[in-house]
């Protein structure tokens, strides 16, 4: 009789540690950069409000320096759509070769400022770029950003086109970049950004494009550049998602958990970034960098130098979302 009921004890507890284990899950997060960078914070927010609201139950590990894809930040979306990785924040200019769509934000000079932003992201724009996520196998979740991306070189000040003519500007491997500084005069270069900051070192390359944040962050201006043009050519927005497969493998109150605490952590993250701005021009400032704030007419020529950019790419991403994004553009 003892034996039979230490046995079902033992059953018991093997079935309640089976269970929790049943429960207890750890997921992959992939980031392209760390925790020094708002991008890789946003990523952190996340992993700790799902374990604190998860108690636990929930782990989300974070990967950054895009290592789950051995520093390739354009495979993130190929690699979490196959289930290498289960959930990433990344940018949409990385998964817009998978996601043509996700170009809307690449187009040069299509949105002035974060209200244009906002506008499109939470707009109808913003539900067709998630919708055109979702038919590639991935769940997005929420909004984030990297920040509107400015151009640095280390020759001269860039106020017009013409300034950037034969400059060598490293760009990201994306052919609407390279389109862009074609269309602007320049010769676009691509390549990683652990390959850049060597690349400007030696002055193989001349500039770069990125935001502030990253410019501050990564210390560009100790590798040459000088000067810094304000110039808010396109956005960077970051999306938070999750593969399909592991999505649907979670019982419903769970995947409610983790979307709010993407749209928590993105909110968190958008604000923290763009309360970091003006203290973050300050010290680049501080450190010598001549920086040039393009007057409303010297932005406008830009606008028309790449308005042949906007012509080719227009097919790819759709009439639908263009429209949707520069209806919302133009609504006060």
């Amino acid at each position: 009789m003892k034996l039979t009921r230490l046995l079902a004890a033992v059953a018991a507890t093997a079935a309640l540690s089976a269970g929790f284990a049943a429960q207890a899950r750890e997921y992959s997060v992939s980031t392209v950069l760390s925790d020094a960078f708002p991008w890789g914070q946003a990523a952190q927010k996340w992993a700790e409000l799902v374990n604190e609201r998860s108690e636990g139950r929930i782990t989300l590990r974070v990967y950054p320096n895009a290592q789950l894809v051995a520093g390739d930040q354009t495979k993130e979306f190929s690699a979490m759509r196959s289930g290498l990785i289960d959930m990433a924040v990344g940018s949409t200019i990385n998964w817009s070769p998978q996601v043509p769509e996700l170009n809307l934000f690449s187009l040069p000079f299509l949105m002035r400022d974060n209200a244009d932003l906002d506008a499109v992201t939470q707009g109808g724009a913003g539900k067709l770029a998630f919708t055109a996520i979702e038919q590639r196998g991935i769940v997005p979740l929420a909004w984030g950003e990297n920040g509107f991306r400015e151009v640095s070189n280390s020759r001269k000040p860039v106020r017009a086109p013409a300034d950037l003519a034969g400059l060598k500007i490293r760009v990201v491997g994306s052919p609407l970049f390279q389109d862009t500084f074609s269309a602007l005069g320049a010769n676009p270069t691509q390549m990683s950004w652990a390959d850049a900051k060597p690349a400007l070192t030696t002055g193989a390359v001349d500039g770069q494009e990125n935001p502030l944040s990253v410019f501050d962050v990564a210390r560009v201006d100790q590798v040459g550049q000088k000067y810094l043009t304000l110039w808010h050519y396109m956005a960077d927005p970051l999306i938070f998602a999750v593969n399909q497969r592991v999505w649907k493998s979670l019982p419903e109150e769970d995947r409610e958990l983790l979307r709010q605490a993407a749209l928590d952590a993105g909110k968190w993250e958008v604000e923290l970034s763009r309360s970091q701005q003006a203290k973050r021009l300050e010290d680049i400032r501080s450190r010598g960098v001549e920086v040039v704030e393009l007057s409303d007419a010297e932005r406008q020529a830009f606008v028309d130098a790449t308005r042949s950019v906007h012509e080719k790419w227009a097919p790819k991403i759709g009439d639908k979302l263009l429209d949707a994004a520069r209806s919302a553009i133009a609504t006060p």
